[in-house]
């Protein structure tokens, strides 16, 4: 299944962060401050954040005062990441499906990075690794898109242009999933990459949770922290123990 793994290579070139390098920092570090007050968070918490990418919350947190560790399968990523690295903040290549070796007060999975995969048993895998690596009264926050806010204002053609690249976008919801086309011609060739998420709704996902033996806390709708609605809600924001 060439598909299988699409996040492995797209993930790693250098047009992924090209398309994305406009990610809003303002809105992690307000996410970060809020949720980890929230928390009440001691900074005394050894925080994971699973997949961490180039460490962009990571970072934040870490100048918060918390010992971090960032964890990402993109070798590309964790490179950048670790010109970053400090006594408190460290970073890792690490596929999320792997048993994570060590014990945390906090896992954080961000940005929509949940999903990927055809088979319902690896995302419950993944869950299952995050909930054996948290202390006892560890805490998981998982942060995802709201699909039924997605569906209902799901823009089907985009086109950016950055650095001189003209990307076509088109996103389409099949099969379960939410389908995202990328396609661009630069360095003398045509390229294009598929991103996929599973159409994951606040159901769905409170029952994987609960299948692996997580008790959900508190379920938010942005980095606001306002309390989740389905219809009008445009982040699914998890908080379970």
């Amino acid at each position: 299944m060439k598909n299988k793994d699409w996040f492995t290579e797209w993930f790693n070139t250098k047009y992924y962060h090209i398309l994305y390098k406009d990610r809003n920092d303002n809105d992690a570090q307000l996410f970060m401050k809020n949720i980890t007050e929230y928390l009440r968070l001691p900074k005394t918490a050894h925080i994971l954040d699973l997949p961490c990418g180039k460490g962009r919350h990571a970072v934040y947190l870490n100048s918060l005062g918390y010992q971090v560790t960032g964890a990402d399968l993109s070798e590309n990523s964790i490179q950048e990441a670790k010109k970053f690295e400090n006594e408190k903040l460290q970073f890792y290549v690490s596929d999320m499906r792997a048993p994570i070796e060590q014990s945390y007060d906090a896992i954080f999975n961000l940005f929509t990075s949940f999903g990927y995969f055809d088979d319902d048993h690896e995302d419950l895998l993944i869950l299952k690794n995050i909930k054996n690596a948290l202390y006892k009264n560890g805490v998981f926050v998982f942060d995802f898109l709201n699909a039924t806010f997605v569906k209902k204002h799901l823009v089907t053609e985009e086109v950016k242009i950055i650095d001189g690249i003209q990307f076509d976008i088109n996103r389409a919801i099949k099969n379960g999933f939410i389908y995202k086309n990328i396609s661009f011609f630069a360095d003398e060739k045509q390229h294009e990459f598929t991103e996929k998420v599973k159409y994951l709704d606040v159901k769905k996902m409170i029952d994987y949770l609960e299948n692996v033996g997580f008790s959900i806390e508190h379920i938010f709708g942005d980095y606001e922290l306002t309390d989740f609605n389905e219809s009008t809600s445009n982040r699914l924001i998890i908080v379970a123990k």
